[in-house]
Order: C-alpha cells, then structure tokens, then sequence
C-alpha cells in the first residue's frame, strides 16, 4: 500500500479547470451530457486605456465545449464579468484567454484533446466532434487550426525534444 495523501473531491482540479484559469461552481448531469458552470479565478478589473479601476456591471455567460468526461459531451458555462471603467467609462469583460482564444466554441483542453485524438488515437472527425458534442464543422475548423498552431508553426518542432534549446 502507497503512502499516498487523500484530498477531498475537487470538480476544478478533476476537469482540469485550475490549467484554464477557472473554478467550477456548479455541476448539471445528464443522460448524454454535462454542463459545468464556471467563474474565473483571477480579477480583471483595471482599465487597459486610463489605469484606472473598474466596477462590476454584471455577467455574461459563454458555453465552451470540453474535454469529455468518460465520452460523454461536457459543457463549460463560464460566466464572464463586465467593467465599466470609473474613470473613462470604457467598458470590458473579464480576461478568460487562458480557457479558449476570442469567439472560440472549444476549450483549449477541449482541442487538445481533440488534436491528440485524432493524432495519437487516429480518431475520425467525426467521432472527436460527437464526443466534443460540437458540429463536424466546428471541430474540423478548430482542429486544423490548432495543428496548425501547434504542430506545423512551431519553430522548434525539429529540435531534439521538440523544444527551442538556444
């Protein structure tokens, strides 16, 4: 027997929320998906135009496909903040680049595992898009950029190691 320590059960670190910069605060299951409700974790509330500090002005809430959880569909629901700037008036939204790129429809652990699916275990589009529970054309478009991204404009993809040693 190990000696290994217990924690308790934590959904974030579970789904691995805490690499994207968020925590999860609800969970809904169903028969053939999952929905979890997120926040993130780090305050963006300093104007980028004057410095100056920003009020919370409500929430909007982006659904971004996941990683599914034992092949069953899984939802992000992230509530985003708002910021009106007390300052200039500007208005923002909270930073949640960490968890998927602008207008994305995918997590970044969802495309990784869509791109390792269909690299490592030669996965169909179509089966990655049904377990990512998005349409063929969302995961096809968001796989080949990512590929792109990570495999073809890496500068260091022929170094020994796959890392840039300079």
């Amino acid at each position: 027997m190990s000696n290994a320590t217990f924690l308790p059960p934590d959904l974030t670190m579970f789904c691995r929320l805490d690499e994207l910069g968020l925590e999860a605060a609800g969970q809904r299951l169903a028969p053939g998906r999952a929905v979890l409700e997120c926040r993130a974790v780090d305050p963006d509330d300093w104007c980028r135009s004057c410095g100056g500090q920003g009020i919370a002005r409500g929430t909007v809430t982006r659904p971004l496909a996941h990683e599914p959880l034992g092949w069953r569909p899984t939802t992000l629901l992230v509530r985003v903040r708002r910021y009106k700037c007390t300052g200039c008036g500007r208005v923002w939204r909270q930073d949640i680049s960490k968890a998927a790129q602008p207008r994305a429809k995918i997590s970044r652990r969802g495309l990784r595992w869509a791109l390792e699916g269909i690299v490592c275990q030669h996965l169909t589009v179509a089966r990655v898009a049904e377990g990512l529970g998005v349409s063929w054309h969302t995961a096809n478009s968001a796989i080949l950029a990512e590929g792109k991204r990570v495999l073809i404009e890496d500068p260091a993809r022929f170094n020994a190691g796959g890392r840039d040693r300079r």
